[in-house]
């Protein structure tokens, strides 16, 4: 485990454009990543990742706004678009052609939605660009960090049955453990958290409780130490059905980024 505390510098867009240079990745934080404490964490890890495979990236800073994915899934179209057209007139003024973000939701909104407004972008998802600079050689990580902890992976529903994206994730996390394990339903049969489509905003309904409680259940049997997913909404859901079984001492939930920030082998 790298006990490295070297301060890392992150340009934003505008530092490097008065520089006369143009990032070759964009790294779209979200507002999940933003602002929420917990989430934070892993934008923190995700820079190290990034700062380990000497990425040529920059962010938006405080020129960047909300993509609108839950005021759109909440019903605001109008807000959707207001969001959606300020951002991608701000991209498109720093020639933004490749994009990394580490919320599904984000990078499914990036990816499928802003093209029809004039957002037309190459949009990663942070364990595809891991999986990337792993398979490139970009990446050392130990894979003996997580020797004796079994891990099972929630997918997100916008990675998973959103966009099809179900190998990268195991890729990494199979490169950092020998002990992963499945849920039962995994894949196209995992089950939602239960904060998409903007309920992470509001009030359980009846119903709503009852998947991220199945969820938890689904991640409990496996006896799994660690909980891995890969969206800033699904570590939420799960932490909070952790601790409504009381479990929150026994089970952590990581991010993938937070899993390989602690494995990264730096020379």
């Amino acid at each position: 485990m790298s006990k490295n505390k070297r301060k890392i510098h992150v340009r934003t867009m505008a530092e490097t454009a008065g520089q006369g240079n143009e990032p070759e990745y964009l790294f779209w934080v979200g507002s999940a990543g933003s602002y929420d404490d917990r989430a934070k964490k892993i934008t923190k890890d995700f820079v190290k990742i990034l700062d380990a495979g000497k990425v040529d990236y920059a962010i938006l800073g405080t020129e960047e706004s909300d993509s609108g994915d839950s005021a759109k899934r909440a019903g605001s179209e109008f807000i959707f678009q207001m969001q959606a057209l300020q951002n991608i007139e701000t991209m498109n003024s720093y020639h933004v052609k490749k994009i990394i973000t580490c919320d599904p939701h984000d990078f499914n909104i990036l990816k499928n939605e802003y093209p029809e407004f004039g957002g037309n972008y190459t949009v990663l998802h942070h364990t595809q660009f891991i999986q990337q600079l792993i398979s490139e050689g970009k990446l050392k990580i130990d894979d003996k960090t997580f020797t004796n902890q079994t891990i099972t992976y929630h997918d997100p529903c916008y990675l998973g049955r959103g966009n099809g994206e179900y190998e990268a994730p195991r890729f990494v996390i199979n490169q950092l453990s020998g002990n992963f394990t499945e849920m039962v339903r995994n894949k196209e049969r995992a089950l939602c958290c239960g904060a998409g489509g903007a309920q992470m905003f509001k009030e359980a309904e009846k119903g709503n409780q009852e998947v991220y409680d199945m969820r938890t259940d689904d991640a409990l049997e496996t006896n799994a130490k660690i909980i891995a997913t890969a969206c800033p909404f699904c570590m939420t859901m799960m932490s909070d059905g952790l601790k409504m079984k009381e479990k929150q001492d026994d089970v952590k939930v990581l991010d993938i980024a937070e899993l390989v920030a602690r494995a990264l082998h730096l020379s």
